[in-house]
């Protein structure tokens, strides 16, 4: 019996080392990126969906460019996984806009009305998706338990 406290507690600190080693894995931002993140200019993105009535408005210097030259093209991912990765995006992008005290207001401005059960299309969920993913590599947040990989 007390061999097997030294193995176990052994075991853990393995397990413990590598958890760590890869929670610090670094996003590698492109070169087309960068030019992306650098824009000053106001792109503005409307994201519509006259079926169920719903409207995304993206203001945000760069992602216009971004979408076009470093995003996935449209139909590489499935709107389901859009959808599910959305979800947990959209929860806790509302969570951070609530807690104003602890993140920028600047970044979190307006909370997000996404449904789940709810049908946008390709389109909206295409475009929130990457947007998400533009949003946290340009400005280093993590919305989620996914590193914002492209």
């Amino acid at each position: 019996m007390k061999k097997i406290y030294p193995i176990l507690i052994l075991i853990v600190v393995v397990i413990f080392a590598f958890s760590c080693g890869n929670s610090k894995k670094a996003v590698t931002i492109t070169d087309a990126e960068k030019e992306a993140f650098k824009q000053v200019e106001g792109d503005t993105i409307e994201i519509v969906n006259a079926e169920v009535e719903y409207e995304i408005i993206i203001i945000e210097p760069g992602f216009n460019i971004w979408l076009q030259s470093v995003a996935r093209p449209e139909g590489y991912y499935s709107q389901s996984f859009m959808e599910n990765r959305n979800q947990l995006m959209v929860m806790e992008w509302n969570r951070r806009v609530l807690q104003s005290d602890f993140f920028d207001p600047n970044l979190y401005e307006m909370q997000i009305d996404y449904r789940q059960g709810i049908d946008y299309g390709y389109e909206v969920n295409y475009k929130l998706y990457n947007y998400f993913i533009y949003f946290q590599r340009k400005y280093r947040q993590r919305l989620g338990p996914f590193f914002p990989r492209i």
